[in-house]
């Protein structure tokens, strides 16, 4: 199964609650009687297939004739419909006006997509097409496109870089899925051929440290851990001078999760950056912070927050499949523009995969692909 197959599959809670209320949003105001405005008067043997491209996408549906019912170019529309599953003539359309707007605007706020993106992205839709009717399937496509412009640019793999070890320390909060992605990454990146070590920073937390040995004996990635309770620092610092030895090509650094609000346990992490930084200025290469897709709009300010003390330079979305809120995702893009190298729909090995953007948008409103 491909990973978009997965995922629009997985990602039902979201795309089944965004396209549903697409579809609601259009049915209010509409019916499958008036399916198209009011085309330009044209002379009454003007066949329905002359329609000039410029013509809305979807196809005018007049009352039929009996002499043209049987002909070819009568015939081709319900034709296609066959071919296709369905016929957009046969679908509800509404006017798109500002009380479609509305209801459009606050779906989206609903889905997690927040305020601001949502007045974008609606506002986006309007242009050009007001007081046009639009069916839900037509909607979906306007909306997925958006979706798509804003995620794009942010849709990039990890970086690999000539430095080696290349430091990746990994942030987040409890239960946001860090030890768990670490796993996977690690685990592909050595099957792409990279020497790998991983260092268990979550010397609080016994579970953690045993949860990534587990994936670490799973990939043949070395795990370096420390005594319950020790310095994450100390480990962090050893742990480059080992990867550094071996010749490593990437060192993992997984932290103990922490509460935004909780200000020890982040100077404790600001702490960490400082002592790889004696060792390699340049360290880390790259901060990723995970987020939990369903703690919602709560994602905003974790990044706000590690942005400020870890300077995180890409993010990684996990339990996608768990949620109703994968907007949020979209608003995090909008807002931030950092880079999604990567998201998460479960709990095996190939649920986790880059990010992509077209894929992502189309499984979110309920579309194929």
């Amino acid at each position: 199964m491909s990973f978009f197959s997965k995922l629009r599959d997985r990602l039902t809670r979201s795309s089944s609650k965004i396209g549903e209320g697409l579809d609601d949003i259009v049915a209010e105001g509409g019916s499958a009687q008036d399916v198209a405005p009011t085309p330009e008067p044209a002379p009454p043997t003007t066949p329905v297939a002359d329609t000039p491209s410029s013509a809305p996408a979807a196809p005018v549906a007049p009352a039929p004739a009996p002499a043209q019912a049987t002909t070819p170019e009568a015939a081709r529309p319900g034709m296609l419909g066959r071919l296709f599953g369905r016929s957009d003539a046969d679908e509800p359309r509404r006017e798109l006006d500002d009380a479609m707007l509305e209801d459009l605007e606050e779906m989206l706020i609903q889905a997690d997509m927040g305020v601001e993106t949502s007045l974008r992205v609606t506002a986006n839709i309007a242009e050009g097409r007001m007081g046009r009717r639009i069916s839900s399937t037509e909607l979906k496509e306007l909306l997925a496109a958006e979706i798509t412009r804003i995620m794009t640019p942010v849709a990039r793999p990890l970086p690999i870089y000539p430095k080696r070890p290349q430091v990746v320390l990994v942030v987040g909060v409890n239960g946001s899925g860090k030890t768990t992605t670490i796993g996977k990454l690690a685990s592909q990146f050595k099957a792409a051929g990279k020497n790998v070590v991983i260092a268990a920073g979550d010397t609080f937390r016994a579970a953690a440290v045993e949860q990534l040995q587990v994936w670490g004996k799973r990939a043949g990635v070395p795990v370096m851990t420390a005594p319950e309770g020790s310095d994450p620092a100390s480990l962090a610092f050893d742990a480059m001078t080992r990867a550094e030895a071996e010749g490593a090509d990437l060192l993992m650094i997984d932290t103990a999760g922490r509460l935004q609000n909780r200000q020890d346990l982040m100077e404790e992490l600001a702490k960490i950056v400082r002592v790889i930084r004696k060792k390699d200025e340049t360290a880390p290469h790259n901060t990723l912070l995970v987020l939990d897709a369903t703690t919602g709009q709560n994602a905003l300010s974790q990044v706000e927050t590690f942005q400020k003390l870890a300077d995180v330079s890409g993010l990684v979305m996990t339990k996608l499949d768990g949620t109703a809120r994968g907007g949020v995702l979209v608003a995090l893009a909008d807002r931030f523009g950092l880079p999604i190298h990567a998201i998460g729909v479960g709990e095996q090995i190939d649920d986790l995969d880059a990010f992509d953007a077209r894929d992502f948008a189309r499984a979110l409103v309920g579309l194929g692909d």
